[in-house]
């Protein structure tokens, strides 16, 4: 076996054996972004701890592609819920310097020399934290530059802001209040968007709405029905607790081909080609 691989396979198992420690240091150097960790999950439903630990793997594992990849769903996920980019800067430093820590621990502990090997060693895991970090960043500006343009035509002509990922799949963000009016102003848009950019997949993500009358949820399920009938695919993200009740209670349902997901960073996942 390859010593750097037999090198990188142990560090990952001892990284494994002693997540809980990984996760006490890591949050003892993130001074600021410890506070916020509730926040940014209620917020975005996005989990830093366990998101912490993926990169982790990555890293450690040189899973360039899977990095890749979950560098630009955490971009798009961050853009879309306007966090504070100062902390996700500061927890993935915070990483860098936790992953040292432990590397300098588990040599002291195995006796490890890694003398020869650690400018390479250093080489290879900044890297992979500088190219997470600068994939992030293009993808959070892109997506970010998007959402701008489009809530810029929102308000100047009561537009909607389908955004395209690939050739086959949008995301529509649907945030602030949603009345009949603007449901009206969906369905024409997004049937119109179906038929001229040809899209396969809508990815519908809700979690910007607290709540929704009965009447405006029922539009909102034909208007999903009307895209199905053109070949499209709609993915519902991020339901609130106060809309699934209230469709419970009218009796209302989405059509069973609807896929439904928790987070929009899991139809992104599912979804997002790199």
């Amino acid at each position: 076996m390859d010593k750097e691989f037999d090198y990188s396979v142990k560090l990952q198992e001892f990284l494994e054996k002693n997540s809980q420690k990984f996760e006490e240091k890591l949050l003892l150097e993130a001074v600021n972004v410890r506070d916020k960790i509730d926040e940014i999950l209620s917020v975005g439903n996005i989990n830093l701890v366990a998101n912490a630990h993926k990169l982790v793997v990555y890293i450690i594992d040189r899973q360039e592609k899977e990095l890749q990849l979950f560098a630009k769903q955490e971009g798009i996920a961050w853009a879309t819920h306007s966090i504070d980019l100062s902390f996700k800067l500061e927890w993935v430093q915070a990483i860098r310097r936790t992953i040292w820590n432990f590397i300098e621990q588990y040599n002291d502990l195995t006796g490890e020399q890694v003398t020869s090997n650690f400018f390479h060693l250093e080489k290879e895991i900044n890297n992979q934290v500088d190219a997470f970090l600068n994939a992030f960043f293009i993808s959070y500006s892109t997506y970010k530059d998007s959402l701008i343009k489009a809530h810029r035509k929102l308000v100047e002509n009561l537009s909607v802001p389908i955004i395209p990922i690939n050739t086959s799949v949008c995301i529509l963000p649907v945030i602030g209040s949603v009345d009949t009016f603007r449901t009206s102003i969906l369905e024409e848009k997004v049937l119109t968007e179906i038929g001229v950019s040809r899209i396969q997949t809508l990815i519908m993500d809700l979690s910007g709405i607290a709540d929704m009358e009965p009447r405006v949820i029922d539009h909102l399920t034909k208007i999903i029905d009307g895209a199905s009938m053109m070949g499209c695919n709609t993915v519902i993200t991020g339901l609130r607790v106060e809309v699934v009740r209230k469709m419970i209670h009218a009796g209302l349902s989405f059509d069973p081909n609807t896929k439904t997901l928790g987070t929009l960073q899991q139809a992104l996942k599912e979804y997002l080609i790199s």
